[in-house]
């Protein structure tokens, strides 16, 4: 009698056990759907954010910067240049092997506009490096109004990073359009889809910085130093 007695509790032990553990497993599952719904509803405003984006139709600020990762980019940068839209154009992220005239050739500008106005920085290696270069660079010119010319899945981003970096000054985004998420079914193009999702998960992370006030990194090659000037 003893002995069922003992067989009896274990027995009631183990379902007790599975119990708590399909509770456990439940609830995880709600966990993971929820996390997954409000990742998703994000994701979809994010890429209507970005597809939404647009040059102003008359851009102008006291200067300009374009963040580094294709010379679709930097050809449009120094077009703004060129017309009056800012006095100053910084090139941030520069790799150091890249010279001043490979540039000023790709981007099919003259050597008087390249030596009397651009200025190139190598020190950035990521977004958050883009941000501290080009804040450097502000602060040594005393700019109030910057113009931004990335991508536009790159622009939320930059200026989450750039308004971290320099909160006083103004920056107006100035959106290379690559893909034009608006007219086109982006979701079917694997390498849109992929990019916007990477870049999505990056500004996630980013945005959560801020939550936790985290300083991570300046994003620099080497400490701080001053953006390279005239000729080179």
């Amino acid at each position: 009698m003893a002995e069922r007695g003992k067989w009896l509790e274990r027995a009631a032990r183990r379902r007790q056990s599975r119990s708590v553990l399909r509770k456990l497993l439940r609830r995880s599952f709600f966990v993971l759907l929820a996390f997954l719904a409000v990742f998703i509803a994000g994701f979809l405003q994010f890429a209507d954010t970005v597809a939404s984006l647009q040059p102003p139709p008359t851009p102008k600020a006291d200067a300009i910067v374009v963040l580094t990762g294709g010379f679709q980019r930097i050809d449009q940068a120094v077009d703004l240049l060129k017309l009056g839209a800012g006095e100053r154009l910084l090139i941030s992220g520069v790799h150091p092997s890249t010279t001043r005239s490979q540039i000023r050739r790709n981007t099919q500008s003259s050597a008087d506009l390249f030596k009397c106005c651009v200025d190139i920085g190598r020190e950035a290696v990521d977004t958050i490096g883009n941000a501290t270069e080009t804040s450097h660079w502000i602060r040594s010119r005393g700019y109030r109004t910057i113009l931004v010319v990335t991508n536009n899945y790159h622009m939320p981003r930059s200026l989450l990073e750039l308004r971290r970096a320099r909160p006083e000054t103004e920056f107006v985004a100035y959106p290379v359009v690559n893909s034009d998420l608006k007219t086109t079914n982006w979701l079917r193009n694997p390498l849109v889809l992929k990019a916007i999702l990477l870049e999505y998960v990056k500004y996630s992370v980013s945005s959560l910085r801020d939550v936790m006030g985290a300083g991570w990194t300046n994003g620099l090659r080497n400490e701080p130093s001053p953006v390279r000037l005239g000729k080179e």
